[in-house]
C-alpha cells in the first residue's frame, strides 16, 4: 500500500538581530547596523531552505520549506503596515506555490498589525501564529523547572511578563490554576485590571478544591520580579527587561520572548538562578531543517512545531491569529503534540543544553542564600 504524501507546510522567519545576517552574508559585519537594514528593506522573501524527514509517531508525515523575510523587527516595527503587509503575503504566495497548505508566522511577524488576520485574508492557505503551543510549552516548562529547583507551584509566586499580549493572557490563565500568587506585567494599568477581572472569578470555585491565585498587576518590571520565584516573559520589547541584579536567588525564568528579555549578563554573573528558553520541541524522524538558525538537530520553536502540527494532521485551517488565544486552543495542539510525539527538549538557554548536574549545581547555590533570607525575615530582632 503506498504511503499517503506528506503533509505540507512553509514557515516564515526573519533576522532578529543585525549579527543573523552574517549567516548568509558575512560581509555585513563590516556595516553600520542602519545602513544593513536599509540596504535588505527592498529584498523581496526567498527560499531559504526544504525541510525533510519529518515522522510522527502515528507514521505521518509532513515536509516544509523556511522562507526567509530580511526585516529586523525595528524594520517591521517601524514600518507602515501597508508595506509590511505587501511583504507577508508575499512570502505567503511563495509558501502556496511550493504546495503548502498552510503557513506559520515566526517572531516579529506575527504581532506586527492584526497579528496575521489580513495575512489570511489575502491566501488561498492557512495561515497560524503558534502561538497556541507555544503557550502551552512556555507553561509547562517554567513549571516543570521550579519543581526540578525545589519549589511546589501551589506555593510560589509567578509573575507574566507581557502579560496582555496574546500568550501572556492565555498563560496567566494557566498558571493562575497551578501558582499561589500571580503578578501580572505590562505597559497599561486599564489592560491590566481588565485582565485581572477576567481571571478572578466572580463567584464561588465551581469545584471543590479549584485553585484560585492570588493576583495582582504591577507596571514595573524589576519591581515585579523581586518577588516572584518563577517568572514567564512574553513581552514584545525590543529590549532587555531583566538584569543580573532584579532576580531573587533560586528564582527560575523561562523567556519566551525573541528577542531575548532576559540580559546575557544574567547567565555569566548569576549562578544561583536558572534561566531556561521557553518552548524548545524536539520533532519526531530523521528531521532536516536545511538551515543553520541556532538549534541543535530536530529541534525547533514551538511556533514552528505548531505549524508542523497541523500539516501532520492536514488541519489546513486557521488556526491561531489574532489577539485572543483561547484555552481549548492550547489544550487542543498540546494534545495533537503528544499524539504525534512532539516534546520539550530538556532545558536550554542562550543556544546551549542545561544538564541535570547544572541544575542541580543552580538548586544547591541559591538554597543557602535563600535559607538566609527566610530566616532574617523570621527573626523580629533583625533590622
Amino acid at each position: 500500500m503506498t504511503a499517503p504524501d506528506p503533509g505540507k507546510f512553509a514557515f516564515i522567519i526573519h533576522p532578529l538581530r543585525i549579527a543573523d545576517f552574517a549567516r548568509r552574508y558575512p560581509i555585513t559585519r563590516k556595516l553600520p547596523e542602519r545602513l544593513v537594514e536599509l540596504a535588505f528593506r527592498p529584498v523581496p522573501p526567498r527560499l531559504m531552505s526544504h525541510i525533510t524527514g519529518i515522522r510522527s509517531a502515528t507514521g505521518a508525515r509532513a515536509e516544509g520549506w523556511f522562507i526567509g523575510l530580511p526585516l529586523t523587527p525595528r524594520t517591521l516595527l517601524d514600518s507602515p503596515l501597508d508595506f509590511v503587509y505587501r511583504r507577508l503575503i508575499q512570502c505567503g504566495r511563495l509558501a502556496e506555490s511550493l504546495g503548502a497548505g498552510v503557513v506559520g508566522l515566526g517572531a516579529f511577524t506575527k504581532i506586527v498589525g492584526d497579528r496575521g488576520l489580513t495575512v489570511a485574508n489575502h491566501l488561498r492557505i492557512a495561515v497560524t501564529t503558534g502561538n497556541s503551543y507555544t503557550a502551552a510549552t512556555a507553561v509547562e516548562g517554567a513549571l516543570l523547572a521550579a519543581q526540578r529547583m525545589g519549589l511546589e507551584p501551589a506555593n510560589i509566586t509567578a509573575a507574566v511578563i507581557g502579560a496582555t499580549g496574546s500568550i501572556g493572557a492565555v498563560c496567566s490563565q494557566i498558571l493562575a490554576r497551578s501558582v499561589g500568587r500571580l503578578v501580572l506585567v505590562a505597559r497599561t494599568r486599564e489592560a491590566l485590571e481588565a485582565l485581572r477581572a477576567r481571571l478572578v472569578p466572580a463567584g464561588p470555585a465551581m469545584t471543590l478544591g479549584a485553585r484560585r491565585a492570588e493576583i495582582a498587576v504591577e507596571t514595573d518590571v524589576k519591581a515585579a520580579v523581586r518577588t516572584a520565584e518563577v517568572i514567564l516573559t512574553v513581552s514584545s520589547a525590543t529590549d532587555v527587561l531583566i538584569e543580573p541584579e532584579d532576580l531573587r536567588p533560586g528564582a527560575v525564568v523561562c523567556d519566551v520572548a525573541r528577542p531575548r528579555n532576559v540580559s546575557r549578563l544574567v547567565y555569566e554573573r548569576r549562578d544561583d538562578v536558572l534561566v531556561i528558553d521557553g518552548g524548545v520541541i524536539e520533532i519526531p524522524g530523521e528531521v532536516d531543517f536545511g538551515f543553520d538558525f541556532g538549534f541543535p538537530p530536530r529541534t525547533t520553536e514551538a511556533c514552528v512545531a505548531e505549524t508542523i502540527l497541523l500539516a501532520l494532521e492536514r488541519r489546513y485551517e486557521n488556526f491561531t491569529l489574532g489577539r485572543d488565544i483561547t484555552l481549548s486552543q492550547v489544550e487542543e495542539i498540546a494534545a495533537l503534540a503528544r499524539r504525534h510525539g512532539f516534546r520539550l527538549s530538556g532545558f536550554r538557554r542562550f543556544e546551549r543544553a542545561i544538564g541535570d548536574d547544572e541544575v542541580e549545581r543552580i538548586r544547591r547555590a541559591a538554597r543557602p542564600i535563600r535559607v538566609a533570607q527566610v530566616s532574617r525575615a523570621a527573626d523580629p530582632k533583625t533590622v
